[in-house]
């Protein structure tokens, strides 16, 4: 049964709320996709391989925590609060100390394997319990704020402007705080400093905390439905585990964004992750990193700006098959061109953001799409449990980019004694672009062809809910 309580209209305090949100979020998350291998790698002297195989194996250990996390947001009962929004203010805290005990050079000079070991802990901690806690009612709630699409389209690109935000924080300031130059045999070298990137992250964290409190304050859930006791076990309530994941399965839409998702932040992340050794080791210019992120900033600004008219007009998957072409084009052309100056690949970098971008600020309607599809197609409204599918498969992309990073860094000879040896270096500048080329291409691909919420049915499904529930 529906609630019809009254609210405040939706406005730009939900929007900045909401925003806040994919502050806290990314104020870890973009910290451990960008320094977290090259930090392992360079300061902790663990091989890139293994970090890069932890990182995938803590990601499947996610097949059970996210999934388990949706049916207990589904399962919970509609606070005063709301629903999801509770969440954040009961898990903020852990989340934000998990990040910061990620990052402790002080254990450099330990055994190989207490860096191993405690490298797995921590990182299991952060990300597949903690941060799962945080992130799946996090994103489960947008489609609760509000049921209009231009609503939930705004809050995707506040989400977006969210983590570029926090980018500029987690990306611009650490290359100009934490590297530093040192001489070896006449050769200088733009090499981390430990200590400095621990005390960082505790600021990180401690901020993390601050924004999720806002996205807390700010916020209000207003889609709300009352599973009615008497009726808990009835289809219309929630399903099974069983039912769930044969919904799952035969859900053309939810299957298709999932593996658009896994490719989408394979190449993200490991443009991201790589910006840490291609800035540094390929360019010797760990500045330049910095500058890039601004370069980013400006295309991802672009993208904020033209996003919304442009979804609109010609509909969300349809606007990100072109743009993601353009971004994998961008990104072959450059590593044929192979820039000597790192002010043009800064360029290539931008113009590859601003197609990528565009998709990031439609990505996390794309997903409120899928869980109106599916609660035509099987039933049941079933938030939690489809956007924990959609984070989970959001994390074996990033599984696979780390991995893919730990293992192609590792395949090349990347360790502390050769990170500046010329065929390393090449090396790092083709992983740096032809992975997350192949990536953003598939991607395309996938949203054209077998992703079947275009702009037409998204209309239609919107229009059947509306009438549904009396809105």
């Amino acid at each position: 049964m529906e609630n019809k309580q009254t609210f405040r209209p939706f406005g730009m305090r939900d929007k900045l709320g909401y925003m806040f949100g994919d502050f806290g979020n990314d104020f870890s998350f973009i910290l451990a996709s960008t320094f977290l291998l090259k930090f392992y790698t360079d300061v902790m002297a663990v091989p890139a391989a293994a970090v890069g195989t932890i990182m995938m194996i803590a990601r499947f250990v996610d097949a059970f925590t996210d999934v388990t996390m949706g049916r207990i947001c589904d399962r919970s009962k509609t606070l005063p609060a709301g629903k999801f929004k509770p969440w954040l203010l009961r898990m903020c805290w852990f989340v934000a100390a998990a990040s910061f005990l990620m990052y402790q050079s002080a254990l450099a000079d330990a055994s190989m394997t207490v860096k191993i070991a405690y490298l797995f802990v921590t990182y299991i901690l952060w990300g597949s319990v903690f941060y799962t806690s945080i992130n799946i009612p996090y994103g489960s709630m947008a489609s609760a704020i509000s049921a209009e699409p231009d609503d939930r389209q705004s809050l995707s690109t506040f989400r977006t402007m969210g983590g570029m935000l926090a980018g500029i924080f987690t990306n611009v300031l650490p290359p100009l705080l934490v590297y530093e130059t040192v001489t070896e045999g006449g050769i200088e070298m733009t090499v981390m400093n430990g200590p400095k990137f621990t005390a960082l992250s505790g600021i990180y964290a401690v901020l993390s905390i601050c924004y999720y409190l806002l996205c807390y304050k700010l916020v209000t859930e207003r889609v709300r439905v009352q599973v009615d006791p008497t009726l808990e076990n009835e289809k219309p309530q929630m399903n099974s585990v069983g039912t769930m994941l044969k919904n799952a399965v035969t859900n053309r839409a939810l299957l298709s964004i999932i593996c658009a998702s896994i490719v989408m932040l394979l190449a993200q992340l490991t443009m991201q992750q790589m910006a840490s050794y291609v800035y540094p080791n390929f360019y010797n210019n760990a500045a330049a990193q910095s500058a890039s992120t601004a370069f980013m900033g400006v295309g991802m600004i672009v993208a904020a700006i033209v996003s919304k008219p442009l979804a609109r007009k010609y509909g969300k998957a349809e606007l990100s098959v072109v743009t993601n072409l353009f971004a994998g084009v961008v990104l072959v052309i450059c590593w044929f061109v192979r820039p000597e100056n790192v002010w043009v690949f800064a360029c290539f970098q931008m113009l590859v953001w601003l197609g990528l971008g565009i998709f990031s600020m439609v990505s996390w309607a794309l997903i409120t799409d899928v869980i109106d599809y599916s609660e035509i197609k099987n039933g049941a409204r079933e938030d939690g449990q489809i956007y924990a599918l959609y984070s989970f498969a959001r994390k074996l992309g990033q599984a696979l980019s780390g991995g893919v990073s730990g293992w192609l860094l590792q395949a090349i000879g990347y360790s502390q004694a050769t990170a500046f040896d010329p065929s390393v270096t090449n090396g790092i500048f083709t992983i740096s672009t032809i992975v997350p080329a192949v990536g953003l291409i598939a991607l395309a691909l996938i949203l054209w062809f077998w992703y079947p919420l275009h702009k037409k049915q998204v209309d239609a499904n919107v229009a059947f809910l509306k009438e549904k529930h009396g809105r």
